[in-house]
């Protein structure tokens, strides 16, 4: 947390600088933001630790831990060893299940594209030649960045509610009830980070407008003279 602290800092301070250092600097800065984030989403989408067992009131047997994710359900027993089973079918699953599946792959293959396509458009590349076009196609990856950064965060929240809402619930026994797992705050983390890569490469890649405007072009009156002699 003090990493992620410090870092949000040194943004700060490299955006508010950026006049003097050049866009490059906040290029980089937004490239390690965007691969960060896209490195918690593959590993919130992987690992299945979105909702653990929660050891209260009468279900205090901590000997096995059951984990579920995105694409297994695991038991953990208290001597190490982890079983684990994949989902039968997609078509029994909640709804939020299959939507986050859905979201978060998309995620993922938006943060890709949209990381490339960044690259291709920094100043501290020369993939494009073209100088006025770089703004236009970083200003592209920016947007692709907030769009996979909201992608993972309305999964997460919607999975965090509902298993707050099972939580909650007074007619669910104890033993049934999950709590929210690392994989949730890892998404969380990873959403606020693509959403900061792509604010910031939104400000700063505004197109430049290096082309004068048009210039009026004014006409007299008065006729040219006539080469003809007139009798």
């Amino acid at each position: 947390m003090e990493s992620f602290l410090i870092l949000l800092f040194l943004v700060f301070l490299l955006s508010s600088s950026s006049a003097k250092m050049g866009s490059s600097a906040v290029q980089m800065a937004c490239v390690v933001l965007g691969v960060m984030g896209l490195i918690g989403i593959v590993v919130a989408c992987i690992l299945p630790r979105w909702r653990v067992s929660s050891f209260i009131g009468s279900n205090i047997v901590t000997a096995q831990n059951t984990e579920a994710g995105l694409w297994m359900e695991c038991v953990v027993q208290s001597t190490g060893q982890q079983q684990c089973k994949n989902y039968d079918s997609i078509l029994v699953l909640p709804s939020d299940l299959q939507a986050a599946r859905a979201m978060t792959i998309i995620s993922c293959m938006l943060a890709v594209l949209s990381l490339l396509i960044m690259f291709c458009g920094a100043d501290f590349t020369t993939c494009i030649q073209n100088e006025d076009a770089k703004p236009k196609i970083n200003l592209v990856g920016g947007v692709g960045l907030l769009l996979a950064g909201l992608l993972v965060i309305i999964p997460v929240s919607w999975s965090a509610h509902i298993t707050v809402r099972d939580f909650n619930d007074p007619l669910l026994i104890a033993s049934l009830k999950k709590e929210m797992g690392a994989c949730i705050y890892l998404g969380w983390g990873a959403g606020v980070l693509l959403l900061l890569a792509g604010g910031l490469l939104c400000c700063f890649s505004r197109p430049k407008s290096s082309s004068p405007g048009p210039t009026a072009k004014y006409y007299s009156n008065s006729a040219p003279p006539s080469n003809k002699n007139y009798v």
